[in-house]
């Protein structure tokens, strides 16, 4: 039986999240993060499909640029979901720098055989209108000009709402996971039916 089930993981297409502590269940068990709901949701429709989660607390573009090598080199998938940007913007980097990050990580994805969906994030107003704008505009400028898939805001129906959230006012609750594993799922299905064909 363990044989079998470790053959169908080797013929599985592979989906990588690469991101932090949004995608690496912080606060909550495994899992019921958002990530094992969404493979819950890929096996309801295809079993031959499994995600590998490569997320890590307080990760930075910077950070995943330095893994996402070994990343696809271990797992040779055929999506990548990239969650990354919130610690560049909560540390006051530069967008400008993080936009060239994120598009290097776009780039050896697609370079490795692998289709990118892109999660935006969003700052706290607290960091300035003009900082926070710049930082947001980095996902939208990158979707346009790599042509990746875009999911607007990770947080969508999330953020704004405290019963969702953890104390801290960072981190979704559990309570909050099925939400943004539904949301996520509008933008990977598509990818994943085009990916089988």
């Amino acid at each position: 039986m363990l044989i079998f089930a470790v053959s169908c993981a080797a013929d599985a297409k592979v989906i990588v999240v690469l991101g932090d502590s949004i995608s690496a269940s912080y606060g909550i068990e495994v899992q019921q993060g958002w990530v094992a709901l969404l493979q819950e949701k890929l096996t309801q429709i295809d079993g031959g499909w499994r995600i590998v989660n490569e997320s890590i607390r307080g990760e930075t573009t910077i950070g995943g640029l330095a893994r996402i090598d070994g990343a696809l080199k271990r797992h040779k998938p055929a999506i990548v979901l990239l969650e990354l940007g919130a610690n560049d913007g909560l540390r006051g980097l530069s967008p400008v720098q993080m936009k060239a990050n994120l598009a290097e990580l776009i780039r050896r994805s697609r370079a490795a055989g692998a289709e990118v969906l892109l999660l935006a994030m969003k700052i706290p107003p607290n960091y300035g209108k003009r900082y926070t704008d710049l930082f947001y505009a980095v996902y939208q400028e990158l979707a346009r000009e790599y042509q990746v898939v875009l999911v607007p805001f990770i947080l969508q129906d999330v953020a704004l709402h405290k019963e969702l959230m953890q104390k801290d006012g960072f981190h979704p609750n559990r309570q909050a996971q099925p939400v943004i594993a539904g949301h996520v799922w509008k933008y990977l299905q598509p990818l994943v039916l085009q990916s089988g064909e």
